[in-house]
């Protein structure tokens, strides 16, 4: 059940509170799946929120002084759910400390508060509040007491309220947090607020503690060759009953269909406020590996029990696989190669902001995965819990990073003024959240971290590494860097004794020579890509294909940046050159994306207002795919596909001569113009220096001013000694009608792609992504509005504004993916951005059915309009 201001009264006295092991999952996005029985009691409905200040962290009229006293009169402040980001429902301004780097959202001062009643039974029960992240710098009170102060916005953390809490069933418990966000605190877009899930944790004195199951799985690979996996568990056991427990430790292992396949049991004594490790071996005859195709998830259920009672049960999802990374041959799982096809995501869902929401997530990764993604950086920061829950479901692999700064900060309040009291803690938060999931293959200790390179960053890194492996010893610690861009330092120098720290080195933005120097100057290390390209884009944007720009920026007209692949930051390379140099070295285990999707702050190359969002994703914050999305999908996936760019074949006028691309995966692909042949174009099959193939056309590309030698100069050249392109071009002069690409192999049509020139706009039409929805007021459905015209063909050039009613529901958010843009994203209209809008809407609880509909005004007139109904999800 959702926990009201009201509600825990009646939770606790209709069931134990501990004791029995939840059997249904907990209510949706209310709280992670992993490591929960049926002692958690989410925090989710009944808060009440008030932003004090967003231009600082003072309160200027001294109102809000007494917040945190249990007597204070909250009744005039706004009600809201938590997840919450307050920054995502402002009006973008420059007002308030704000900058491009923040969106031009404000931060500022907040508080929260919501009240709760434990009945007596919980009266000799250890109480605690978690939060999976509040940001940042928070003050928790209980009861008019300060409880704890947690400044990093990124990671979780538990307080104990047991000695303050009321627990005679009927003295409300008043929980206040305090939130100050002082701008600029962040590269990117933060948020402000408890923007991820919180709970009560309610246990008996002998309980498992917090993140206190570790499964691995040693040896794997030489155990598989006789059938079997060995499971090895440590568990926590606490002790705060005031006296020595005998306490019994049963853990049960439970396959992917929910047999049970080992148990285990073993006694030990823990001592009065103490905690002591148990540690215990089970065998899983013929295990199903967890595998990028494959995620199969086993759990571990945990039971203690002191006498003939049970004191807690824990669940904890795991997976059984074995992952290497090797210097020279990259990556396998479960002994099969692999190169990591990854992205950066930061951690905003667009028109959500910070305020977590599983469906919105999920739907990002199922959008990347579609793209041939297989691997997620959080960057630059640890994720919620879900983050890693939606990864292993979906059988996506993820680098976990736990900073973007030490002690020198990238801004003025940014985390610097916190590493040194807290770097250890807020890391072991991090790998204790994680190191369960299969998903995890490597910790990172930082991204472009300044002080890395320096004599004092060298004990500052050493701290972190030892943090992570005083919590988890089975994963290799890598470091995301940009100090190695030139090629190898110098020997003896931190830069170069910072790498004798680490197992792997995550590259940014390395060109193809150094890379090879770099390894043959480290041979014990991986290498991979932690970050590529930062091409930007916009979606349905073209400019001058021609101008490939190598190492300056580009972008003619107004503040859109061209999706041929050619405009480029100053410190970056094109998405083609990045995928050919990671395709061409077998040592080089992979690439991150960067980005996979737009995020809100950071609008490199426009650094003035309104243009609030990054310009870098293959995805727009929308969850509209650009060009560069089919590029990457057209190298990352074997499903035959073909795309065609411009995807605009409205806008042109006639006879101009356009430059049309096309991204396959096929060796074969044919134009037509209103049914007439405009020519076939083929790639050229050709191998690898190890004898893998690929599809690439043969013709100087001139992407690479390093190479000033062989046939193609100016031009990357592969090691093979080739070089080329991975599209085919057409120029066609432009007629308007139907532009249609045929992609053959082996002469067998596999793929088509259409465009058709638009009419004038004349409706607009909703797909919503899912038939029903759950009508628990927090499960979400996105809806796309296209303004098409009288044929249902989108118009490219479509702006209009158009306005949105939900009937049976709300809006969550609104967006077009459009960089360049004053509006807000909590509204209820949206102009369309290249004919598309996005809005996110949420049935309400006890309705069964949710209408939405959509009235555009295409130059003061009004359009047809659309509606789409949604029905509730069967029970």
């Amino acid at each position: 059940m959702a926990v009201t201001r009201r509600s825990l009264l009646l939770a606790g006295a209709a069931a134990p509170i501990t004791g029995a092991l939840a059997t249904a999952s907990p209510a949706h996005g209310a709280a992670p799946s992993r490591a929960l029985g049926g002692r958690t009691i989410p925090l989710t409905d009944g808060w009440r929120f008030a932003l004090v200040n967003p231009g600082g962290i003072t309160d200027p009229t001294g109102a809000y002084d007494n917040a945190h006293d249990p007597r204070y009169d909250d009744s005039t402040w706004r009600e809201v759910a938590v997840p919450h980001d307050w920054s995502i429902e402002l009006a973008p301004t420059t007002d308030h400390g704000t900058n491009g780097g923040t969106g031009y959202l404000p931060g500022g001062l907040g508080w929260y508060r919501t009240t709760f009643t434990l009945p007596p039974a919980s009266a000799d029960k250890r109480i605690s509040v978690e939060f999976d992240g509040v940001y940042m710098d928070s003050y928790v009170y209980c009861n008019g007491q300060l409880i704890g102060n947690h400044p990093y916005g990124y990671t979780g953390f538990a307080l104990d309220l047991t000695d303050v809490v009321h627990t005679d069933g009927t003295t409300p418990n008043v929980l206040a947090v305090k939130v100050q966000n002082r701008l600029p605190s962040s590269r990117w877009y933060s948020g402000s607020g408890i923007y991820r899930h919180a709970r009560l944790v309610v246990t008996d004195p002998v309980h498992v503690g917090r993140w206190g199951t570790q499964v691995t799985t040693p040896d794997l690979a030489t155990a598989l060759r006789a059938g079997q996996a060995t499971v090895r568990v440590r568990t926590s056991v606490v002790n705060e009953s005031g006296a020595d427990r005998s306490v019994t430790v049963v853990s049960t292992v439970k396959d992917p269909d929910g047999r049970t396949v080992a148990r285990a049991r073993s006694a030990l004594t823990v001592g009065a406020a103490a905690t002591r490790p148990a540690t215990q071996e089970m065998t899983v005859e013929k295990p199903r590996l967890w595998s990028f195709d494959t995620p199969l998830l086993y759990t571990l259920e945990t039971e203690l029990r002191v006498g003939d009672e049970t004191t807690d049960r824990y669940r904890t999802p795991f997976g059984i696989r074995h992952i290497a990374i090797d210097p020279d041959k990259g990556l396998t799982l479960n002994g099969a190669s692999a190169k990591i096809q990854g992205v950066n995501l930061h951690h905003d869902l667009g028109a959500l902001g910070a305020a977590f929401n599983i469906d919105a997530f999920r739907r990002q990764m199922t959008i990347m995965k579609s793209m041939g993604v297989n691997a997620l950086r959080t960057s630059h920061n640890p994720p919620a819990p879900e983050v890693i829950e939606v990864c292993e479901r979906l059988g996506i692999v993820m680098m976990v990073e736990a900073f973007d700064c030490w002690q020198t900060g990238k801004t003025t309040y940014d985390y610097g003024r916190f590493f040194d009291a807290h770097c250890e803690a807020d890391t072991a938060e991090m790998v204790g959240t994680a190191r369960n999931s299969p998903a995890v293959i490597m910790w990172s200790i930082g991204n472009e971290i300044t002080d890395s390179t320096t004599t004092p960053g060298l004990a500052m890194a050493q701290r972190i590494i030892d943090a992570i492996k005083e919590h988890d010893d089975t994963r290799p610690i890598v470091i995301g860097s940009n100090k190695y861009r030139g090629g190898p330092p110098a020997a003896g120098s931190p830069a170069d004794l910072m790498l004798a720290k680490v197992d792997g080195l995550g590259l940014n933005y390395n060109i193809a020579w150094t890379v090879d120097a770099l390894h043959a100057r480290y041979p014990r290390l991986f290498l991979f890509d932690s970050e590529t390209s930062s091409e930007t884009s916009s979606r349905g944007a073209y400019q001058e294909p021609q101008h490939l720009n190598t190492a300056e920026n580009q972008t003619p007209g107004r503040r859109e940046a061209s999706s041929y692949d050619n405009n480029l930051v100053s410190w970056a390379a094109s998405g083609e050159y990045e995928l050919k140099k990671e395709r061409d070295r077998p040592f080089l285990a992979g690439q991150f994306l960067w980005s996979g999707i737009d995020y809100i702050g950071e609008p490199t190359p426009y650094k003035v207002f309104p243009v609030k969002s990054s310009f870098f994703g293959a995805v727009d914050t929308a969850g509209f795919p650009k060009d560069m999305y089919y590029l990457f999908k057209s190298q990352w996936t074997s499903e035959p596909m073909v795309h065609l760019v411009p995807m605009n074949w409205t806008d042109h006028r006639p006879g101009d001569d356009v430059e049309v691309w096309a991204y396959a995966n096929v060796d074969t692909v044919e134009l037509f113009l209103n049914g007439v042949s405009l020519g076939v174009r083929k790639f050229d099959t050709k191998k690898t220096t190890d004898g893998r193939s690929y599809l690439e056309t043969t013709e100087p590309t001139g992407d690479d001013k390093t190479v000033t030698s062989g046939t193609y100069p100016g031009s990357y050249t592969s090691p093979n000694g080739s070089a080329g392109k991975l599209h085919l071009t057409w120029k066609v002069p432009f007629a308007p009608g139907e532009l249609k690409a045929v992609a053959r192999r082996t002469g067998r049509v596999v793929a088509t792609d259409v465009l058709r020139t638009a009419g004038r706009p004349q409706a607009i039409r909703l797909t919503p992504d899912r038939g029903t929805v759950d009508a628990d007021g927090r499960s979400l459905c996105f809806v796309t509005a296209e303004v098409v015209d009288a044929h249902g063909v989108v118009v490219p050039g479509a702006d209009q504004l158009i306005s949105f009613k939900v009937t049976g529901g709300s809006l969550a958010g609104v967006d077009s993916g459009r960089q360049e843009s004053a509006e807000r994203y909590q509204a209820s209209s949206r102009a369309a951005f290249h004919g598309k809008a996005l809005a996110i809407v949420r049935l309400d609880p006890m309705r069964t059915k949710l209408t939405f509909e959509a009235l555009a005004w295409p130059k003061g007139t009004p359009a047809q309009d659309d509606r789409c109904v949604v029905p509730q999800k069967p029970a």
